[in-house]
């Protein structure tokens, strides 16, 4: 006598709960599956953003032009690129309302850290749940197969005589249940931790290149504040050359 032992069988065979079990083990693999691709592709893309503007604004000389690039685009800014738009725009309408340097400076980076914690949530979003299928999927996996592994030995009770052919359709079906849990469970922890090590190096080049642009802010702001007050010294000395030749 043949037992099919195909996976169709097994979870047709298995109990209510250990195809629960089952169900619960797909459902959460498929989740995970579609959650890795479209964080790969995330993360890929916002990799290229910051590449492409970490070299334009390296070859910019004139950083209200680029922002000026920036808005005039149809496409909205991504990544790095909101938080330059953001900060630039906050250094641009405190200027304009006659703010103490250090006033405006503040103001400047306060803007772009609050951009950048939300860059920082865009990249880690959805790694939490990555994070969740691998921790419990084998301890799912893991509670099936000891369910199904007690049916199978109580099976066995009201037997005279127990043989292998009666035990293995039953250990079989149980062990499948570990083999889903491991199954969702390794490609979420690798995922896990390949996208949080490119989400922590993103935000590292972001930080860098915050500061790089809060650094050209400064020297900016207190060049215009030098010119300003060399323009009116110069305006007062000329006024005081007229009045003495009065």
């Amino acid at each position: 006598m043949k037992t099919d032992l195909s996976l169709l069988s097994l979870f047709t065979d298995a109990s209510i709960l250990v195809q629960m079990v089952m169900l619960i083990l797909l459902f959460l693999s498929i989740m995970s599956w579609s959650l890795i691709f479209q964080r790969g592709f995330a993360l890929k893309q916002a990799q290229r953003i910051f590449d492409e503007f970490q070299q334009r604004f390296h070859l910019s000389s004139d950083l209200k032009r680029l922002y000026d690039y920036l808005s005039s685009r149809r496409v909205q800014a991504q990544g790095i690129e909101q938080v330059f738009r953001l900060g630039f725009r906050e250094y641009i309408r405190l200027y304009k309302q006659d703010a103490l340097p250090q006033a405006v400076m503040e103001g400047t980076e306060r803007a772009m850290r609050v951009a950048l914690t939300r860059e920082e949530d865009d990249l880690e979003q959805n790694l939490p749940f990555l994070a969740t299928v691998g921790s419990i999927s084998v301890y799912i996996g893991l509670f099936g197969t000891v369910w199904g592994i007690m049916t199978a030995f109580r099976a066995l009770g009201s037997v005279q005589q127990a043989t292998l052919a009666m035990v293995a359709p039953g250990i079989s079906e149980a062990l499948v249940a570990t083999a889903l849990g491991l199954f969702a469970a390794i490609p979420a922890v690798y995922a896990y931790n390949r996208y949080t090590h490119q989400a922590q190096r993103l935000m590292r080049g972001y930080d860098n290149l915050a500061e790089e642009f809060s650094g050209a802010l400064h020297r900016r702001l207190h060049t215009q504040s030098w010119q300003e007050t060399d323009n009116d010294s110069n305006e007062d000395a000329d006024e005081e050359l007229n009045n003495s030749r009065r």
